[in-house]
């Protein structure tokens, strides 16, 4: 693995700055200064930042599904409950850990939980157009020409937004639909609804990128199989 790589899958920094490291000697490896990022590590190596002996980390991926009234960050000045907060590993586990993405306070729902930064880019990137899919609970039914409109878009206050696909959940029920898209604004889901003079009492994300939280418990979590991890690396062009 070439030594930038080597330094920023460890956790220190980014890959970018880990040359800055790199150029200004910080870096050690069996003892000795190398300045040339693109060195190859090998597995008998030593290296050493600051001379502190590094190691790549595990990368993790785990599915949440998220609670009410936590908050989707890694740290909270406000000292509330974060996602974080219900993930139980090792603590070499939990290092680098962070959400793909945000879900509001109130959103609960399907949450990717990862320290596999090039992937939650990605993931997060519009131009990958990951799907997301939600359930939304209105308090007052959703007529048949609001969902169409959903579908045209409706005017928000950065800009035009549009669901992929919109439906009701069930035909006797209108105060429930369901709607697919691929954007991630802030609050976009909510902001949405208000546009057509709806007040959302419940929205859960069921879908990200294929993953759903079917036989996780709402506030539990689980590790991603093998396959789900390649499928995902597969949607967003990564081996």
């Amino acid at each position: 693995m070439r030594l930038n790589k080597y330094i920023a899958r460890s956790g220190v920094t980014s890959r970018r700055k880990a040359d800055t490291l790199i150029d200004e000697g910080r870096v050690r490896i069996n003892g000795e200064v190398v300045k040339e990022y693109w060195y190859q590590v090998q597995d008998d190596d030593t290296v050493e930042v600051n001379g502190r002996v590094i190691s790549p980390r595990r990368k993790v991926y785990l599915l949440l599904n998220k609670p009410k009234d936590t908050i989707t960050t890694t740290d909270d000045e406000h000292d509330r409950d974060i996602v974080l907060d219900l993930i139980q590993l090792p603590e070499k586990d939990q290092l680098g850990l962070f959400p793909v993405g945000r879900l509001d306070r109130d959103t609960v729902g399907v949450l990717l939980i990862t320290n596999d930064g090039d992937l939650a880019h990605r993931l997060m990137h519009p131009s990958y157009e990951i799907d997301k899919l939600y359930v939304i609970r209105t308090r007052e039914p959703v007529k048949p020409h609001q969902l169409e409109q959903l579908l045209q878009g409706v005017e928000l206050e950065d800009g035009p937004a549009a669901a992929d696909r919109v439906t009701y959940v069930r035909p006797d029920d209108h105060h429930e639909i369901g709607l697919r898209l691929h954007e991630g604004r802030n609050r976009q889901i909510r902001r949405m609804m208000e546009a057509l003079g709806h007040d959302v009492v419940h929205l859960e994300r069921v879908n990200y990128a294929g993953l759903t939280a079917e036989g996780v418990r709402r506030g539990k979590w689980r590790r991603l199989e093998e396959h789900e991890v390649q499928t995902l690396r597969n949607k967003v062009g990564l081996k």
